[in-house]
């Protein structure tokens, strides 16, 4: 490192407990919310949450900008090609945390399809009663479970439902050859077989609303839908009109459109289990993610290959 300081933009609050880390190593840091004028010229790298929209309008103003060093493993709110076309490098956390997601994923399959949240609500509210044992639920032994996208996350996921006996199937844009599961011919055909769908894939541009009506309608009234992905995959409004219409059986959610996802947004919407963006976040994770995102950081300043840059 220089003798000079080289200043880093932390790019969201979410992210301020990285400027003790930051500093500690050596950087200088500035922050986006209250980042001065005459800091922009200064900015070499920025530490970003992927999820987050980074303007090209604003990176345009930070003219020595070299690096994005996304901490989450997804990076949707970066145009990386516009990135690479004027030279600025972009990393993510490659894979860190799929087993912590995959894990909430069956979380919430477990939650949404044996009524957990609504009978832990029954017995804190008095509202037990003897014919409650009656409204049993189908078993999960036995039934399909299609996963979208058999990235780090979508594996780990279909190892964990075959665990619990249910068949795992998959669909991708891209065929993976030596995977252990069947690929389906498309999503639609996908969705038509499954029990249950787990949305696990990238997000980018080319599948914003990907889970579209049709494909809610084929998954049909006693199928399941669990989106660990990005809110932008899955068409919210549709998703919402399906539950009420009843043609969706139900949905666990840990991303959304919006977020925080407004509270009146999901008021009398049926059969959802929702949990706020967690999935990804664990005290094993976190530190792991943060920890590759520091060594891009020394590794693209002091001139080596990068650890972990998008693909």
């Amino acid at each position: 490192m220089t003798d000079q300081p080289i200043t880093v933009l932390i790019s969201h609050p979410m992210l301020g407990p990285m400027q003790a880390g930051l500093e500690a190593a050596g950087y200088r840091v500035v922050r986006r919310w209250d980042l001065a004028e005459a800091d922009r010229g200064a900015v070499r790298a920025i530490a970003h949450a992927g999820e987050i929209v980074l303007e090209p309008a604003f990176l345009e103003t930070l003219p020595n900008l070299s690096l994005i060093a996304t901490i989450s493993v997804g990076y949707d709110g970066v145009d990386v090609p516009w990135c690479r076309a004027r030279g600025i490098e972009v990393t993510h956390a490659d894979g860190l945390n799929a087993e912590d997601v995959a894990d909430h994923a069956v979380g919430l399959l477990l939650a949404s399809w044996r009524n957990l949240v609504e009978g832990d609500r029954l017995v804190r509210s008095g509202g037990w009663a003897a014919e409650h044992r009656l409204g049993a639920r189908p078993a999960l032994r036995g039934r399909k479970v299609g996963i979208v996208g058999l990235g780090h996350i979508g594996q780990a996921c279909a190892r964990r439902v075959e665990a619990f006996g249910m068949e795992a199937a998959w669909w991708g844009p891209n065929p993976k050859p030596e995977a252990p599961w069947p690929q389906a011919a498309s999503l639609l055909a996908l969705a038509q077989a499954s029990d249950i769908l787990i949305v696990a894939c990238r997000a980018d541009a080319s599948n914003r609303g990907l889970i579209s009506a049709e494909i809610l309608d084929a998954l049909g009234p006693r199928g399941l839908l669990i989106n660990v992905a990005r809110g932008s995959v899955v068409d919210e409004d549709a998703l919402i009109a399906a539950l009420k219409d009843k043609r969706l059986g139900r949905a666990a959610l840990d991303v959304f459109w919006q977020e925080p996802t407004p509270a009146a947004r999901w008021e009398g919407v049926p059969n959802t289990v929702l949990s706020p963006h967690a999935a990804g976040g664990t005290l094993d994770s976190i530190p792991k993610m943060i920890g590759q995102a520091h060594e891009n950081l020394r590794r693209h300043f002091a001139g080596e290959p990068l650890l972990s840059p998008v693909p």
